[in-house]
């Protein structure tokens, strides 16, 4: 395909990744994540309800088979907690496409990029095909792909801040020397975000908390659709040059 999103040999038609935590509820989440045109849904493994029958759970509102679950090692800081994460979500679902993510700081909720390159190499040779949330450095973001990340999801600013991209020229040196994927995970506070994302080059976003806690979650999946498309395009279109003075609109030739 002519603009295939492709992640570890699969073609997804949509570049909006959703997450699926802290919604009012399982029926928000799945009218959410239906609004939202999503392809992907991520799902904390450590928070999913797998033992008591009697309460409802995730995969009754998402159908599995209808939709790419994406377990993620939300809550992790340590590699040895987020492989036991990983491998109960294969033993689980069966799941081989994972997203990975080594917290360093309970109050930044900054990565730790030495435990999450470690575990990154072990879960690959396991035969994982793993998406890696990471810091938005050019250096450490190449070195996961070194090892074997399927796609480097560098952080836009801290989860659940909503501060928006906060460091544009790193997100776009990561997009330039990569070649898979670069989607930007975490800080998409707005629709205006994720546009900025996608122009710089990026080839899809995840947004978790910028629609859970919206006023009207249901609105803001469309806006957040949209505007992951629009940037796209316009990224396609090729903005543009800037110019220091103006120029006029209108041909200045035969003037009347």
């Amino acid at each position: 395909m002519e603009d295939a999103f492709l992640i570890a040999n699969k073609n997804y038609t949509s570049r909006l990744i959703v997450g699926t935590g802290k919604y009012k509820d399982f029926e928000v989440t799945a009218e959410a994540v239906k609004t939202s045109g999503a392809d992907i849904v991520t799902v904390a493994v450590r928070r999913v309800n797998i033992l008591d029958k009697n309460q409802p759970s995730l995969m009754d509102y998402l159908d599995p088979k209808s939709i790419t679950y994406l377990p993620n090692t939300a809550g992790c800081y340590s590699s040895e907690e987020a492989l036991r994460t990983l491998r109960l979500a294969r033993e689980m679902g069966g799941w081989k496409l994972v997203k990975l993510e080594v917290l360093g700081d309970k109050k930044t909720l900054y990565p730790n990029m030495i435990e999450t390159i470690k575990s990154t190499e072990v879960l690959v040779k396991e035969g994982f095909d793993v998406m890696v949330y990471c810091t938005d450095d050019p250096i450490l973001s190449k070195k996961l792909e070194d090892v074997g990340a399927c796609a480097i999801m560098p952080l836009g600013a801290p989860i659940g801040s909503g501060l928006g991209i906060q460091n544009r020229t790193n997100i776009k040196l990561i997009k330039e020397q990569s070649s898979v994927p670069v989607i930007v995970d975490a800080g998409v506070g707005t629709a205006s975000d994720a546009t900025i994302a996608m122009e710089l080059g990026c080839d899809g976003v995840l947004i978790n908390t910028a629609i859970a806690e919206a006023k009207n979650p249901i609105i803001m999946a469309e806006a957040m659709k949209h505007a992951v498309i629009a940037g796209r395009k316009s990224y396609k279109a090729i903005r543009m040059k800037k110019r220091t003075y103006g120029r006029a609109s209108s041909p200045e030739k035969d003037l009347i």
